[in-house]
């Protein structure tokens, strides 16, 4: 080969090798470009702060201060629930489900962790007429052993009487007719169907229902949070539409289908939400 074709060869190699240089230069630069330019978050997010009230006072634990609709006089010792599936609506019809990263949430009044519900779900920017939640858990998801550890494990509800969890757990104490202190466990989750004549359990009911928090619309923007705080008025357990006496149904009813279902039937008038404003 003549030495003016090698030459010629190896310029075109040189040229070759610096246009590779060249092309890899301009993708790593487009690469970072890429990765270092910020993001704009193209989505709201959701906040709950929980807190509980009797007759719209600041709940005092452990003191028999309270009186119900059925003339009871009560107190207060701990207050432990889950909500699940929050559904936000539009006026159109369409809804948002919160259950991407969390669909149910764990309060505990003894457990200050639980008292806020930080979704991590994004919020398409709009405007939502209200927002909507389970009390408990549905059927669909209520299973027994999906939570290993403390405190959700601790609501497990018996497997002979329907498995999964409780939806409550609201403890306290009353004073009856004779003015005796009686605890009562005012506990809610699976009821059960008896057989009349041999007293076995025959079927279960699901008692988890749908909560629609009234005043809770809101307009959501791009990268904007918005915070609800959610009240429980644990005397409204007892009152509207049914007036619940201890005396009557005693002080333990997760056995007692009836009394569940008054519970039930009162659970749609206990919370309320209030929008708060994000510092």
């Amino acid at each position: 080969m003549s030495n003016t074709k090698k030459k010629k060869k190896k310029a075109m190699k040189i040229i070759s090798y610096l246009n590779l240089i060249i092309l890899s230069f301009l993708l790593i630069g487009s690469s970072c470009k890429k990765n270092d330019e910020p993001i704009e978050d193209q989505s709201g997010r959701l906040n709950f702060y929980f807190t509980h009230v009797v007759a719209e006072e600041e709940v005092y634990y452990d003191t028999i201060r309270y009186q119900n609709a059925a003339g009871n006089p009560f107190m207060v010792s701990e207050i432990q629930y889950f909500i699940s599936d929050v559904t936000l609506h539009k006026g159109d019809g369409s809804k948002v489900l919160i259950d991407a990263w969390k669909n149910m949430h764990y309060v505990d009044s003894d457990l200050s962790d639980t008292w806020q519900w930080k979704m991590k779900d994004s919020i398409p920017p709009g405007i939502y007429d209200s927002i909507t939640f389970t009390f408990g858990i549905t059927e669909e998801k209520n299973h027994s052993l999906m939570f290993v550890n403390q405190p959700e494990s601790n609501m497990f509800w018996p497997e002979y009487l329907g498995g999964g969890y409780h939806y409550l757990k609201l403890n306290g104490k009353w004073k009856d007719t004779n003015d005796v202190i009686r605890p009562y466990n005012f506990h809610m989750g699976i009821g059960q169907i008896y057989d009349q004549n041999s007293g076995e359990i025959i079927g279960f009911i699901h008692n988890d229902f749908d909560v629609s928090l009234k005043n809770s619309g809101f307009k959501v923007d791009n990268n904007e949070t918005i915070a609800f705080t959610i009240v429980m008025d644990v005397n409204k357990w007892f009152e509207d539409p049914h007036d619940f006496d201890f005396n009557y149904w005693g002080g333990d009813i997760m056995q007692n289908q009836d009394a569940m279902f008054i519970a039930k039937e009162n659970g749609y008038n206990v919370f309320s939400a209030h929008r708060m404003i994000e510092k």
